[in-house]
């Protein structure tokens, strides 16, 4: 269909919503989409935006949303061009009218529902370079982060996955790393264990991956050990790899072993753990283990009560005696990495 025969109607929400409707898809399906672009997903879960025309209207298999989310999709009606366009529209080759169309509905919707569909379907979209390029030349990026502050807390799930995915952009990180102290104050102010936590966690692992951005999580270091010990099996794997990358940096290291930490981290390492959060934890120790301070740093740091150092690389710790029994600890991959943080 050529661009010319359409006649786009932004202010249209009905017919936009015709688009999002059936993007039911959580974060991380993208990863199907990529890696497995021969297989179809399917679900029949109710995620909680389903169409009121559903019953109406066939499913359109080839859609842009089928490809965007991996879903089947409710399509729009002969009459909704705007949108028909859009769906029709390849996700690779996305122009950028269509993207500029969701990011203005977005600004001026006023229901939480129709928000955090809008922003599924842009994140969903983000799983797509071209796509990642197009939202942040349309500002979009600091469009979408607006809504960090959503007084909705799905909207705020929402943000954070498609700024995950927008955040698989080096270019685009430039952007996403002004909102990093929003960010931890979500995981701060945010129930234990919530969806919330977890997509910001997310997104600072993905912030974190190279050295570029590390400096600006130096202050968190207190945040996600305490996190660490209160939060579950899911939550727990997720700090300690924002915790890994930081401490693969050494020049992040000053500041981690000086940061104040709970004495139960070192409790942690233990056959009841998980074995994904133990293998993790450990990854995390060898990187603190390869650090070695000066005899005068080492001294001034025994002086803070509570820091790192003294909870786990001090030789008052615990850790060392924790670390003899795990090498009885039946997963072999376990006891290598004992084993190597021992010699």
């Amino acid at each position: 269909m050529g661009d010319g025969s359409v006649v786009p109607r932004i202010g249209n929400m009905k017919a936009l919503l015709g688009l999002v409707a059936g993007a039911g898809a959580s974060y991380g399906l993208y990863k199907l989409i990529i890696f497995k672009k021969n297989k179809k997903i399917v679900t029949n879960e109710n995620t909680g935006f389903k169409s009121s025309q559903q019953s109406d209207v066939k499913l359109q298999p080839g859609s842009l949303l089928a490809k965007v989310s991996g879903l089947d999709v409710i399509c729009s009606r002969p009459g909704d061009v705007a949108s028909g366009d859009i769906i029709h529209q390849s996700p690779n080759n996305l122009e950028p009218q269509h993207l500029k169309m969701l990011l203005s509905c977005l600004q001026t919707s006023d229901n939480p529902s129709d928000r955090c569909r809008i922003l599924l379907t842009l994140g969903n979209a983000a799983a797509f370079t071209v796509n990642q390029n197009l939202i942040r030349d349309l500002e979009g990026i600091h469009i979408v982060a607006g809504f960090l502050s959503d007084p909705v807390a799905e909207v705020r799930v929402q943000t954070l996955n498609a700024l995950n995915n927008l955040c698989m952009n080096i270019q685009n990180q430039e952007h996403i790393k002004v909102y990093v102290p929003q960010v931890l104050e979500l995981i701060e102010m945010s129930p234990v264990n919530s969806d919330l936590q977890l997509g910001a966690l997310r997104l600072l692992t993905n912030l974190s991956v190279t050295d570029k951005h590390q400096h600006l999580l130096k202050e968190s270091v207190k945040l996600l050990l305490s996190l660490l010990v209160v939060s579950n099996e899911t939550l727990q794997v997720q700090t300690l790899k924002v915790l890994v990358n930081l401490s693969s940096n050494p020049d992040m290291m000053d500041d981690i072993v000086q940061a104040q930490a709970p004495a139960s981290v070192v409790l942690l390492f233990d056959e009841r753990t998980a074995p994904a959060v133990l293998l993790r934890l450990l990854t995390f120790a060898g990187n603190l283990k390869a650090w070695r301070p000066s005899s005068q740093v080492a001294d001034e740091l025994r002086r803070k009560q509570d820091c790192l150092f003294r909870v786990m690389l001090d030789e008052s710790s615990q850790l060392h005696s924790k670390l003899v029994q795990l090498l009885s600890h039946p997963d072999r991959e376990i006891q290598a990495q004992v084993a190597r943080i021992l010699t």
